[in-house]
């Protein structure tokens, strides 16, 4: 096994955790995670969102090569929602913690399953 692909399985694993794990985490550090004034609806919506994609990324990381395309969703969603947050954060009052918090949480994640994320590579076998 190359280091590579096992540091990418560390890395889904390390990106999987903390989205499974996001409603302990909005609670823990509610000024990084959560906006302001309390939205319960908005939070059970990005909760089961990203618990889901956190759960897969979990799994994907025992055979990383067949999940490629969940993987790079994962990429970009985190760019496009980090980039969206980071603007929001800094446009609005009192949300400024998000640039110590979600955001860049978004970006480190995109970028190292970016780093790691193979390209290029073929499967034959769609099972994991």
């Amino acid at each position: 096994m190359s280091n590579r692909r096992k540091l990418l399985q560390v890395a889904l694993v390390a990106v999987g955790v903390p989205a499974l794990f996001l409603y302990p985490l909005m609670l823990l550090w509610p000024s990084g995670f959560l906006w302001s004034p309390h939205q319960s609806a908005y939070e059970q919506m990005m909760v089961g969102i990203y618990a889901t994609l956190g759960a897969f990324l979990i799994w994907a990381s025992r055979k990383p090569e067949a999940h490629l395309s969940l993987i790079w969703f994962a990429v970009w969603s985190s760019v496009v929602h980090g980039g969206i947050m980071a603007v929001q954060a800094i446009v609005f009052p009192g949300e400024h913690a998000h640039l110590m918090g979600d955001v860049p949480f978004l970006f480190i994640a995109a970028i190292v399953l970016a780093i790691l994320t193979p390209r290029g590579v073929t499967t034959t076998s769609r099972t994991a």
